[in-house]
C-alpha cells in the first residue's frame, strides 16, 4: 500500500487555500491545511478537509449521460456526445441564429478555471452574445457601481495597513469572500483587531465578523443604502472628509451633498431601527481613522437597491481618501497576472449599460455583463431571438436562480441542455447531456484565478505577492471517461471548423491594467490543462516556471510603488451619478418607517454556510453533519411567540410562493428576521426521495419581478415573508 504526502491547492471556493494530501494507491484520502504555505498558517475549512470525500463520494458520475426515454439517462461516450452536441448546435444556429445559443456559468469554473475562457472564445467564434453568468445575479453591483463611480488606478488602501475598515453584509470568517484578507481571514481579523483596528459591521445578524467589531449596526434588513447615505451626511457635517483630496480627484461632491442633507442622524436611527449613539460612532471611526476601506458584499447586493449601496461605498472611501497614494507600496501586486505600474490617480467612469437590449422586462447588457434575470424568460418567450440552447458550466439554476418554478419550466423548453457537473444536480436531472469534468485534485492549477479577483471589486483578490502552482495529485478514477467542460467546447469547435482564440484580459470595463492579449489556438488538436495555465500566465511578472518551483506556495519580494499621477491627467471620480442621486431622493422620500405587510411581518435574508459553497457540498455526508436542508433560523424570542420549537417544520411564505424548513432558533438575528442559507432543495416538478431534501428551497420564495433597473438583479434579501408552524400532511 503506497502512502504519501503532495502539497496542492483547494479550490472549492475563491481563496485557494494551500492544503496537503495523503494519497494511498492514488486515492485521496485525506485534506489538510498546509503548515509550510507561507501566509495561510495551515489554515482550510471544512470543505478543504472534505475534498476526498467529494472526489470518492459514490454519488459521482464517472461517464457521460445521454438523456433516453422519459426521465432516464444512458451512458454515452464523450467523443460521441461532442459529436452529437455539435451536430444539434449546427443545426440550430443555421435555423434560428447566434442569439438562440446561450452559456450561463456558475460556481464550476472556481474549480476549472480554463472552462470559461474556452467557452467565451466558442460563443465570439459563433457571434452570440448570450454569454451568462453568475457574476450578474450574485454582486453585479461590483460592476455596475465601479462604471459609475470610476475606480482609483492603484487600488483600495490594504485591510493590513488600515486602522478602521467597514464590512457591509459580508462575514469573510465563513465566506472567506469580501471584507478581509483571503489566507485566513479569521486569523487576520484577529490580527487586526489585536493591533488596534476599529471594525465596523453592518449585519441584521451578529455574525463571526460581527463579533469582533468596535461598533455593530445590526439595522432592519434592506436599510444598508440608508446606513451609509446617514454615514456620508455625518461625515460631511463633521468635516470628518477629506476635503482636498476630494477636491484633486473627484467631481460631483455639491451633488452628493444635497443628496445626503436629509438623511439625518435622527432619520436614519428611525428608518433603519439602530441607536444614533452607535450610528454616530460608526461614521466618527471612520472618518476619524487614518486609513482604511469600505467593502460590501452578498447582503446589500441580494437586497433592493444594490447599485446604491456598493456606489455610496465607494463614495466613502472617495470622501475619505481611502486610496492608494504615491509612493506607497502598491495593494495588490501582480505575480501570475503581468507587472503594471499603478499610479495615484482616478479610472473614468464610463457608461453602466449598453444598447444592446434583451427582449424581456426592458433589460439591457450591462457593466456586470448580460443580467441572468433575463435568461429564463429569454427560453420561454417564443419569437426571433429565442434561446434553445444552454451550455450550463458548473451551474445550478434550479436552485440558484428565483422562481423555480419558472426555471424548471424554462429548462425543459430548450432543445438542448448541456450540463457540466461531477454530479446529477437539481439541475442536471433536467439536461439532455450530462458532462462529469474531472475534480480539482485530478487537474493542474494556479492561484492567478484568485489574483484576478482585483478586477473585479475594490478589496478582492490576494493583497500579498502570493502565488502557488500544483499539479494534478491524484489520477481519474479507473474506467471512467471524464472530460473538462472546456476541452469539451474545443472538441464542439473542431467539429463545427471554428477558431478559437485565447484571450488574456487585464481588466474589467475600458480601464484597464493593459491592452488584452489574443492568442489564436491550434484547433488541430485538444490543449491540455497545463497549456492553458501557461497561455493564461504569458506575460506573468513572476514566470510560471519560477512558481512551480516552490510547491507550497511562495510570497515574493516585489517592491512595487505608486507613482505620481501621469501629466495632463484629467479623469476624475465621480460622487454625484445623476441615476444614483435620484435613487437616494426616491429611497428618503419612503419616509422614516418602511411601508410593512401585516400579513407579512417577518425579513427573510441570506446567509453562508461554513460547510457548502453555494450548492455544492449539501449531500456529502462528511460536510452534513447529518442535515441534507437549510434551516430557516430565527431569534429564540420570535420562536417563542409563534409557538415553536428547533426541529419543527413550518412553511414560509412570500407574496409569491412558499417552501417548507425546518426552524432553527439563532438568537444572533435581530429579531423580526428570517435566515436561509441559499443553494438547498430539491426540484419541484421532478423531487426528490428523501422528503428532507426538498427544505429550505428559497428560491421558491422569490421571482424576477422585483428587480435591480440597471443590472437587472432580483430582491433575493429582505424579503418580506410569513411562518407558521406547517400542517401535519406537509
Amino acid at each position: 500500500m503506497a502512502t504519501h504526502i503532495t502539497p496542492s491547492m483547494c479550490r472549492n471556493c475563491l481563496a485557494y487555500c494551500p492544503i496537503l494530501v495523503t494519497v494511498e494507491d492514488g486515492r485521496a484520502i485525506k485534506a489538510t491545511g498546509d503548515p509550510e504555505a507561507p501566509a495561510f498558517d495551515g489554515y482550510t475549512c471544512p470543505k478543504g478537509r472534505a475534498l476526498p470525500a467529494q472526489h470518492n463520494d459514490p454519488q459521482r458520475l464517472l461517464q457521460c449521460l445521454k438523456r433516453g426515454d422519459g426521465d432516464a439517462f444512458d451512458v454515452v461516450d464523450s467523443a460521441a456526445a461532442m459529436d452529437q452536441v455539435a451536430a444539434t448546435v449546427r443545426r440550430i444556429l443555421a435555423a434560428h441564429g447566434p442569439r438562440s445559443i446561450a452559456m450561463y456559468s456558475g460556481t464550476g469554473p472556481v474549480s476549472h478555471p480554463a472552462g470559461a475562457p474556452i467557452a467565451r472564445a466558442f460563443f465570439r467564434a459563433i457571434q452570440s452574445r448570450m454569454t451568462f453568468s453568475a457574476a450578474s445575479i450574485d454582486k453585479p453591483a461590483e460592476y455596475t457601481s465601479v462604471a459609475m463611480h470610476g475606480n482609483w488606478h492603484a487600488g483600495l488602501q490594504t485591510f493590513e495597513t488600515s486602522d478602521t475598515w467597514m464590512i457591509v453584509g459580508a462575514n469573510p470568517v465563513i465566506a472567506k469572500s469580501n471584507g478581509a484578507p483571503l489566507n485566513n481571514p479569521g486569523v487576520r481579523l484577529k490580527q487586526a483587531t489585536g493591533r488596534g483596528m476599529k471594525m465596523i459591521v453592518i449585519d441584521p445578524r451578529r455574525t463571526e465578523t460581527a463579533k469582533r467589531a468596535h461598533v455593530h449596526l445590526q439595522p432592519r434588513p434592506g436599510q444598508d443604502p440608508v446606513l451609509l447615505a446617514g454615514i456620508i451626511h455625518i461625515l460631511i457635517d463633521e468635516g470628518l472628509y477629506d476635503a482636498g483630496f476630494v477636491r484633486a480627484n473627484a467631481d460631483g461632491f455639491e451633488a452628493l451633498k444635497a443628496s445626503v442633507a436629509g438623511y439625518t442622524p435622527a432619520f436614519i436611527a428611525q428608518r433603519a431601527d439602530v441607536p444614533q449613539d452607535q450610528l454616530l460612532e460608526a461614521a466618527r471611526t471612520f472618518g476619524r481613522g487614518r486609513r482604511g476601506g469600505v467593502v460590501c458584499s452578498t447582503g446589500p447586493s441580494f437586497s433592493t437597491h444594490s447599485n446604491l449601496s456598493y456606489y455610496l461605498a465607494l463614495c466613502l472611501n472617495t470622501l475619505c481618501g481611502r486610496w492608494a497614494r504615491e509612493g506607497e507600496p502598491a495593494p495588490f501586486p501582480n505575480v501570475l497576472l503581468p507587472a503594471f505600474t499603478p499610479r495615484a490617480q482616478p479610472y473614468a467612469p464610463y457608461p453602466v449599460a449598453s444598447d444592446r437590449p434583451m427582449r424581456v422586462h426592458g433589460l439591457m447588457e450591462n457593466a456586470s455583463g448580460v443580467p441572468t434575470a433575463a435568461l429564463a424568460d429569454e427560453i420561454l418567450l417564443d419569437g426571433e431571438g429565442q434561446v434553445k440552447v444552454l451550455f450550463c458550466l458548473g451551474g445550478n439554476p434550479v436552485l440558484s436562480w428565483p422562481d423555480q418554478a419558472k426555471t424548471e419550466a424554462a429548462l425543459r423548453k430548450l432543445e438542448l441542455l448541456v450540463v457540466f457537473d461531477y454530479k446529477m444536480t437539481a439541475t442536471a436531472q433536467f439536461a439532455h447531456y450530462v458532462i462529469p469534468p474531472p475534480l480539482s485534485l485530478e487537474v493542474p492549477g494556479t492561484s492567478q484565478k484568485v489574483e484576478s479577483l482585483k478586477y473585479s471589486g475594490v478589496s478582492r483578490g490576494y493583497a500579498i505577492p502570493w502565488a502557488q502552482y500544483t499539479p494534478a495529485v491524484v489520477p481519474v478514477p479507473p474506467g471512467s471517461d471524464l472530460i473538462d467542460d472546456g476541452a469539451f467546447i474545443f472538441g464542439l469547435a473542431q467539429r463545427m471548423g471554428l477558431q478559437l482564440d485565447w484571450v488574456n484580459a487585464r481588466g474589467q470595463g475600458p480601464n484597464t491594467e493593459g491592452p488584452a492579449r489574443t492568442m489564436p489556438l491550434d484547433m488541430s488538436r485538444t490543449p491540455d490543462n497545463d497549456e492553458l495555465i501557461a497561455l493564461a500566465c504569458t506575460d506573468s511578472r513572476i514566470a510560471l516556471e519560477e512558481v512551480k518551483a516552490h510547491p507550497h506556495g511562495h510570497v515574493y519580494d516585489i517592491d512595487v510603488r505608486v507613482q505620481p499621477r501621469e501629466p495632463g491627467h484629467t479623469a476624475m471620480l465621480q460622487l454625484g451619478n445623476p441615476m444614483m442621486m435620484d435613487e437616494l431622493a426616491a429611497l428618503q422620500a419612503d419616509g422614516a418607517e418602511p411601508a410593512a405587510d401585516p400579513a407579512l411581518p417577518f425579513q427573510l435574508v441570506c446567509r453562508r454556510a461554513n460547510n457548502t459553497m453555494n450548492s455544492v457540498g449539501q449531500t456529502l455526508p462528511a460536510l452534513g453533519g447529518g442535515k441534507v436542508h437549510a434551516p430557516a433560523c430565527m431569534h429564540s424570542r420570535d420562536l417563542a411567540a409563534l409557538g415553536l420549537k428547533d426541529g419543527d417544520l413550518v412553511t414560509v411564505r412570500s407574496r409569491c410562493g412558499h417552501m417548507l424548513a425546518r426552524i432553527e432558533a439563532d438568537d444572533n438575528l435581530r429579531q423580526g428576521v428570517v435566515s436561509v442559507v441559499h443553494g438547498f432543495g430539491a426540484p419541484i416538478s421532478i423531487g426528490t426521495a428523501d422528503p428532507e431534501r426538498s427544505l429550505g428551497s428559497v428560491t421558491r420564495l422569490l421571482d424576477m419581478d422585483e428587480r435591480d433597473p440597471i443590472s437587472g438583479i432580483p430582491r433575493m434579501s429582505a424579503v418580506p415573508v410569513s411562518v407558521q408552524a406547517a400542517a401535519p400532511a406537509a
